[in-house]
Parts: structure tokens; sequence; C-alpha cells
């Protein structure tokens, strides 16, 4: 069963072009994983400095792999220095499953 995964980042001005990068990084390695269906990158226009990943995989089993990958968490790590937060995760499938 497909999952999407929520990425939340909140992501001050001053450092905003030099996460952005890292974000299509982060993006450029999730989809040459096993299971990667597709993904896109959102900035909130209401919210200044908030930032969206939808990601969808084939199976929670693929998106628990990429996560706990050590490219992922390197990246994932390099991003949260810069932000001073933690980036949040929020998994979800389709109703009716």
């Amino acid at each position: 069963m497909a999952v999407k995964i929520l990425i939340k980042r909140s992501i001050g001005q001053k450092v905003a072009s030099v996460v952005r990068p890292l974000i299509v990084e982060l993006r450029t390695h999730a989809m040459r994983q096993p299971g990667y269906i597709s993904g896109e990158s959102l900035k909130c226009i209401d919210r200044p400095g908030e930032y969206l990943v939808i990601s969808t995989w084939q199976s929670l089993d693929d998106w628990n792999k990429w996560l706990n990958s050590h490219e992922r968490k390197i990246l994932e790590d390099r991003i949260d220095s810069i932000t001073g937060k933690d980036t949040e995760y929020t998994i979800y499938v389709q109703l009716g499953n």
C-alpha cells in the first residue's frame, strides 16, 4: 500500500538560500531509492519560512529504508543544524486502506 510522507521544515529567511539546495539534493537522492514514486517541494504563502515536501512511496517499508539510510541522515542533520529546528515527518495512507 502506497504511503505519503509530509515533511515539514521551518527555515529562516537568512538561511533559506543555503537550505533549499540541500532539500533539492535530498529529493534527488530519494528519487533513486527503491519504492520512490513521486515528490514535490512546496513553500507556504501564508507562513513565510515554512516548507513542505510531499513524498509518495510504494510502501511504508520503502520509506523507512530511506528514512534510516546513512546518506539521508547526513543531509537531514545538515539541514536541521542550519535551521536550528528538527524536521517533522507525518505519514498518511489513502482513506479506506
